[in-house]
């Protein structure tokens, strides 16, 4: 039985009328759907490939896109299936259709080898591919990442996953609602605005909160303690950034992966959140730089 009729202010289709509203990117076919992809800077044989978290699209990565091709990267950044400009396949959207696409994505674009940079359940899926396909890996980056333990979810996606009524709770909340979860992703308020109404442009396409609950039930948050163990083994360099004031995913997560990847390279940023690289760009951008020029 398909539940689309009940996800409120999911009013438009995501067809061309539509993606050409976008702000800003180009759209790929890939073998699970149109993704919608930025690509900037000057080429070079080993690009930057950035991505993003649970629900907020690729502009959660405005002030490192820009901040990296400023100073001679070549950056790739994409919204993930479900998400942003990107498709909303009727799959699973569990860690092998992320980790499909970002392969996809990579291969349709013939780039043997890429430096990842993943924010949340983008640093679990940079993780997972990169376990998967080490010789295509440079560098790695993990920013906050979902690690070894759950992400604690907030009430409406405690609610929303409860068996036989999640569709009913998570379709009959509010856009504002889910727009106003985001703000626990912040220590400075100042941005809080401008982003949610970014935020909410997605939110009006359907399939959006279909996405969001397979990608819950789906297990995408609950940690993934194999694929970081598999990581550790492996002799790619990684580094790891946690915003001191993550209320999201607790800087105290982070020991679990210090331990598992023991040769990690690990930054703290004070007077931040959970997305440390948005509100201290002037601190992470040239720890970012550093790291990838090594």
């Amino acid at each position: 039985m398909s539940w689309d009729f009940i996800y409120r202010g999911e009013t438009k289709d995501l067809d061309d009328a539509m993606r050409n509203t976008a702000s800003s990117g180009s759209f790929i076919k890939l073998h699970d759907g149109c993704t919608h992809y930025e690509i900037d800077g000057i080429p070079t044989e080993v690009p930057v490939v950035l991505i993003h978290g649970f629900s907020v699209p690729y502009f959660i990565w405005d002030p490192t896109f820009k901040g990296l091709t400023s100073h001679g990267f070549y950056v790739m950044r994409y919204d993930l299936f479900g998400r942003g400009f990107s498709d909303r396949p009727r799959l699973n959207y569990d860690i092998n259709l992320f980790v499909r696409q970002l392969h996809d994505l990579l291969n349709s674009f013939k780039f043997p080898l890429v430096n990842l940079i993943g924010l949340s359940m983008g640093g679990a899926i940079a993780s997972a591919y990169t376990v998967d396909s080490p010789s295509r890996v440079r560098r790695l980056v993990l920013i906050d990442p979902i690690g070894v333990a759950a992400m604690p979810l907030n009430l409406i996606y405690r609610a929303a996953v409860l068996p036989g009524i999640s569709e009913l709770i998570l379709g009959l909340a509010g856009t504002k609602e889910m727009a106003s979860s985001v703000i626990t992703d912040f220590f400075d308020t100042e941005y809080i605005k401008e982003f949610q109404n970014q935020y909410l442009i997605q939110m009006s396409i359907k399939g959006f909160k279909r996405a969001i609950l397979s990608t819950l039930r789906n297990r995408m948050v609950n940690g993934f303690p194999l694929i970081y163990k598999q990581l550790g083994r492996l002799q790619i360099p990684v580094m790891l950034l946690w915003g001191q004031n993550d209320r999201t995913l607790p800087l105290e997560q982070s020991e679990p992966l210090l331990r598992l990847i023991p040769k990690v390279e690990f930054h703290s940023i004070e007077n931040s959140g959970h997305i440390p690289h948005y509100e201290r760009p002037d601190i992470v951008n040239p720890i970012l730089i550093k790291f990838l020029n090594q």
